[in-house]
């Protein structure tokens, strides 16, 4: 498969500034500091293959869950044209994501602490989220907040099937529809196949 991402000195400015914070606040366990590009930036960056096949530029972007700011942060360095908002109920995550946002000088990022069911009148181009919820409850959250003919992207493992069977009674409520699901692997083994699956709202 094609590769998601290149590493560069941005994403070295930004494990370095993750790394201290993590430190501090444990945003993702010790052992998996190890593999901070392999299964936390290189996944939230699988969604290139999303915005490249469907040419997405400018989007404004909400992603529910945002917790250690997986995959905002890394989307808001890749894409600096898009306006990203990473929301989180837990104050301690949001501060700290802040703080490693504004330690990088990302402009096109910012951060509410808040309940997703809270958000009233903003609707956004482009719903994300990651290790969140299973596929019918995060749809419920997402759909509402993304505008007409807009998209709701969820990272889901190997169960992305499953999940979505079950949630076709959602994704009908709200006119939406699977775009289809892609497909991709992480660098490191077989066993962490990834997939988004992406809905758009009619």
């Amino acid at each position: 498969m094609e590769k998601i991402i290149n590493i560069n000195s941005d994403f070295e400015e930004y494990k370095k500034a993750f790394l201290k914070e993590n430190a501090k606040h444990n945003l993702i366990s010790k052992n998996d500091e190890k593999y901070l590009y392999e299964k936390h930036i290189y996944d939230s960056l699988g969604i290139k293959l999303f915005f490249d096949k469907y040419d997405i530029n400018n989007a404004e972007i909400l992603d529910i869950g945002c917790g250690g700011g997986f995959p905002c942060i890394p989307i808001a360095i890749e894409y600096k044209d898009f306006k990203i908002t990473g929301i989180d109920s837990i104050q301690k995550k949001i501060n700290s994501v802040r703080h490693i946002s504004e330690k990088l000088g990302l402009k096109n990022l910012n951060f509410l602490c808040d309940r997703v069911e809270n958000l009233k009148n903003k609707k956004f181009d482009i719903v994300i989220s990651r290790a969140v919820a299973d596929m019918s409850k995060i749809s419920n959250y997402a759909l509402p907040l993304v505008k007409k003919n807009g998209y709701f992207i969820a990272y889901k493992s190997k169960k992305a099937l499953e999940e979505l069977e079950k949630a076709k009674p959602i994704l009908k409520k709200y006119n939406a529809k699977v775009l289809e699901i892609i497909e991709y692997k992480l660098p490191l083994d077989d066993v962490y196949q990834r997939n988004l699956i992406c809905v758009q709202k009619f």
